[in-house]
């Protein structure tokens, strides 16, 4: 290629990349299509720029010189066009989200307390005006606390991995707060009374059973404690709960850290009694297990059961605010349905 022909095609290529630059229109996937057109590896400039070894030696500084001046034209005009692109684009969108000042405010999403916090609150509350302190310890515990303290021999169902959530170091999280009555009559004299609210843990999954769930137990120990003080405060706590209307039983019952021991249960709120798919049509929630504090677990804690005697009670705060606010499956308190959590204001 001569000189004189060179400088004919580098302005044809000239007046090509305006007109393509010219059409891009503030595009910028055009403006990199024209880009690749004429600075890419195999764009027009590049080829031209190839064949200046075909040139004589004297006509070559001046043709790389014409190229050159070419490259840096058509460079120059894509960074202005990119930028202008980019300016444009960024008006566009601004444009889109313009903000009306004249519309009302959008109402404020206010939070809501959970159903279990709400009936572990209410539960709370009766106790403290009852006289009782609260009380708590560690989620994961070791077997002395868990079970052994509380006159569970070693071969007991509850020790079984098949029920229970073993941790490294043989530990493992607890499987009710009774660890925390433990720990409480190991620090503190009689006359004792305290709830142990909190999360516990346990393999089990279905409509009435979590495999963590939140439970509360109540313990009284002092100098002639009875089984009718139990029963007086079991009444008390659910018709201070649920209202003078609330039925409550007792049944003979077997745990190994209380001896009498029985099981208690309360009129369904979900049926008023007749029988239901969560009392399993009995008309009748079990909340738990109660009775006398077991005379080993006095001696486990170096008390004396000869001077002291005292009683215990656990409940399930996820079954109790289910039966609360007419819950039919206890899954939907861990499903975290915002539609759901909504339903319980502060």
């Amino acid at each position: 290629m001569r000189a004189s022909p060179l400088r004919e095609t580098l302005e044809q290529i000239g007046r090509e990349f305006d007109a393509a630059l010219d059409a891009a229109d503030l595009d910028s996937r055009k403006i990199e299509s024209v880009r690749v057109r004429f600075l890419g590896r195999k764009g027009e400039l590049t080829g031209v720029m190839k064949q200046l070894r075909g040139l004589p030696p004297d006509d070559r500084p001046a043709a790389g010189q014409a190229v050159n001046s070419l490259k840096v034209r058509v460079q120059r005009g894509i960074d202005e066009a990119v930028e202008r692109a980019a300016g444009e684009e960024q008006r566009r969108e601004l444009a889109g989200s313009a903000i009306d000042v004249s519309l009302p405010p959008r109402r404020p999403w206010s939070g809501s307390l959970h159903p279990v916090t709400h009936a572990r609150r209410e539960l709370e509350r009766i106790f403290r005006e009852m006289g009782f302190s609260i009380e708590s310890g560690p989620e994961v515990e070791d077997d002395f606390h868990n079970f052994q303290a509380l006159n569970m021999p070693l071969d007991h169902p509850a020790r079984d991995d098949q029920d229970t959530f073993y941790v490294d170091g043989g530990r493992l999280l607890r499987t009710h707060t009774s660890p925390v009555q433990i720990r409480t009559m190991q620090r503190c004299k009689p006359p004792i009374r305290i709830i142990c609210p909190g999360r516990v843990y346990r393999r089990d999954l279905d409509a009435t059973h979590l495999p963590m769930f939140h439970q509360l137990e109540a313990l009284v120990v002092g100098e002639s404690v009875s089984m009718a003080d139990l029963k007086a405060t079991l009444h008390t706590v659910w018709r201070r709960f649920y209202g003078d209307d609330v039925r409550m039983r007792l049944r003979p019952g077997y745990f190994p850290f209380v001896e009498p021991g029985c099981e208690y249960d309360i009129s369904c709120g979900m049926c008023a009694g007749d029988g239901c798919r969560i009392c399993k049509g009995s008309g009748w929630i079990e909340l738990g297990g109660a009775g006398m504090v077991h005379p080993a677990v006095f001696e486990a804690v170096g008390l004396d059961p000869e001077r002291f005697s005292g009683f215990a009670f656990g409940l399930g705060i996820d079954r109790i605010a289910m039966m609360r606010y007419g819950i039919g499956d206890l899954r939907m308190l861990v499903e975290n349905d915002v539609r759901f959590l909504a339903q319980f204001p502060l």
